[in-house]
């Protein structure tokens, strides 16, 4: 990120320690993950140790050291949608992406991600594409709410 971006952010809260999270929320927001380089001047910025500012950061799962894509698809895996094919929906976009679990396609348009639980059971399997739930997915709806990614 640039600076002048990052110290728009840190003004938004007043370079207040207290805000960590809300800052890195908003660079998270900019970026779609916390670069290293700003992980180490939002620390020397708020005279805060690196440690808390990572600490913070490897805590969240909503929150990415690696580079992301520019959508995001997450996969819940829990229980209900595992039983109900989610490991499937899974396969099933990384082989039309030619993406890694857990990974990003090579020109940064999707990363692929599995959660645990979102806690929407009743719609299993659920995809979340772009922080829209889609329920009771199956390869053929999967197809029709990824087709625009795969025309960019």
């Amino acid at each position: 990120m640039d600076t002048t971006k990052l110290a728009a952010i840190l003004d938004k809260h007043d370079r207040d320690p207290a805000a960590l999270l809300a800052i890195l929320q908003d660079i998270q927001g900019q970026e779609n993950y916390l670069p290293k380089e700003d992980i180490i001047k939002v620390a020397q910025e708020l005279d805060v140790s690196l440690a808390r500012v990572y600490s913070l950061a490897t805590f969240f799962s909503s929150f990415s050291l690696e580079p992301r894509g520019k959508h995001i698809c997450t996969v819940c895996m829990g229980t209900a949608c595992h039983v109900r094919g989610a490991p499937k929906l899974v396969d099933h976009i990384r082989r039309q992406f030619d993406v890694p679990e857990s990974g990003t396609t090579s020109d940064m348009n999707l990363t692929l991600e599995t959660v645990n639980c979102v806690g929407a059971c009743a719609l299993g399997p659920l995809v979340i594409l772009d922080r829209e739930y889609h329920g009771n997915m199956t390869s053929a709806k999967l197809d029709r709410v990824l087709k625009p990614l795969k025309q960019e």
